[in-house]
């Protein structure tokens, strides 16, 4: 990964500056780095195995560049390179960089952080526009829900009648503090009216504060639609917590499984 970022960072014609920043399992290596002309970028390597370099999360930054770059608040995507090694297939992305620290380092909100309105307000016209975005990229798909829904909330898997596009992975971690930016844009997709604002609250009931302004910005969460997005939401962080991850935030799931249920 480190001597495929280097390498990659030639092509592009820049110098790498910043500290490593490692991503989820290690899956992406980041860094800043230095551009002649465009000056501090940020450099974003993906690695997959040569023959699954393909598909919805290889795309995925590219892709929303094409349809959200100048219209939402997320960084730009300047150029990409891609490189192969040891049977492993890499993409560089060489975006804009910006200086905003991440809302909180951890996907799980631990803290009770107290963004401004306008933060909330940039947030909420960024997912209406996002929402109302046409794509033939899937972020959740029905035949999932049937087969995941009964297994991990013990519940009737919900049809999903109102469609709408979604950012597809908001949580704190995915938005700064400042303006806010949206990061991470490479799960976007369709998926269940009110997954965005489903998930950042999922994410961040361990802050009820937080969790509460969540709410109150996003009504569809009280819809029945919204009620759909949450179990749905629900059920895909109870499936990655049985494999390991954020086992912490499993209670509250399950309370608010049993709220909507």
């Amino acid at each position: 990964m480190r001597r495929a970022l280097t390498h990659c960072a030639q092509t592009l014609g820049t110098a790498v500056t910043g500290p490593e920043v490692w991503g989820w399992h290690g899956r992406t290596l980041s860094s800043s780095v230095q551009h002649p002309e465009r000056g501090s970028c940020w450099l974003r390597l993906l690695s997959a195995p040569a023959d699954k370099a393909n598909g919805k999360l290889w795309e995925g930054n590219r892709e929303a560049a094409a349809l959200f770059d100048g219209h939402v608040h997320k960084p730009l995507l300047y150029d990409a390179a891609e490189a192969k090694s040891g049977g492993n297939a890499y993409l560089a992305e060489l975006h804009q960089y910006t200086a905003e620290p991440v809302t909180s380092a951890d996907s799980v909100m631990h803290t009770d952080p107290e963004p401004p309105r306008a933060w909330w307000d940039s947030l909420r016209r960024d997912l209406e526009y996002v929402s109302g975005v046409s794509t033939d990229r899937v972020a959740v798909r029905q035949e999932w829900v049937d087969r995941s829904v009964p297994r991990f909330l013990n519940m009737p898997a919900p049809r999903i009648t109102d469609w709408t596009t979604a950012h597809g992975d908001l949580h704190t971690a995915n938005l700064t503090n400042g303006t806010p930016y949206l990061l991470d844009w490479e799960g976007f997709g369709k998926a269940p009216a009110g997954y965005d604002a489903a998930m950042l609250l999922a994410y961040s009931l361990p802050a009820p504060g937080f969790a509460q302004r969540v709410r109150e910005t996003f009504p569809v969460l009280k819809t029945e639609a919204g009620r759909v997005a949450q179990i749905i939401v629900l059920t895909e962080l109870l499936q990655s917590a049985s494999r390991g991850d954020h086992p912490e935030l499993v209670p509250a799931l399950r309370d608010l499984a049993a709220e909507l249920a």
